[in-house]
């Protein structure tokens, strides 16, 4: 069982330089981890490439529905007072420690490719660019 932000979630789905890392994590350890609010992030995700003209509609709503899939019942609310902790002790969003904030409450490794986020909890994160 890990931790994945989104990044990692939107390289499983969308072809990119990191997909197959994100492909040999999921046969590696298929029990993923993440905030509510991957799903608001991944659509933003979506939402580009669908502007960008690289991605139908219909072909966003099934991927959203594949990831939703994946993630069903995995998926935990954060403790505002944990998040915004970890953000006045790094220069991290508070999107991206909700991820870091979840795996240190279920004390499990999150995975991502955020160089900020590698940056400033090394103890918590591991780099997809190392799968």
């Amino acid at each position: 069982m890990i931790i994945v932000d989104t990044n990692v979630i939107a390289y499983l789905f969308i072809r990119g330089e990191l997909s197959e890392n994100a492909k040999r994590l999921l046969t590696r350890d298929p029990e993923w981890i993440s905030p509510y609010l991957w799903r608001s992030e991944f659509r933003n995700v979506l939402a580009r490439y669908m502007r960008k003209g690289d991605l139908s509609y219909k072909d966003a709503m099934l991927l959203m529905e594949e990831a939703e899939n994946l993630l069903q019942n995995m998926e935990y609310l954060t403790k505002s007072e944990r998040v915004l902790e970890l953000v006045s002790k790094s220069d991290c969003s508070a999107y991206d420690c909700e991820f870091v904030a979840l795996a240190y409450e279920l004390n499990l490794k999150l995975y991502t490719s955020d160089r900020r986020l590698l940056k400033s909890f090394p103890d918590i994160t591991v780099s997809l660019r190392e799968i």
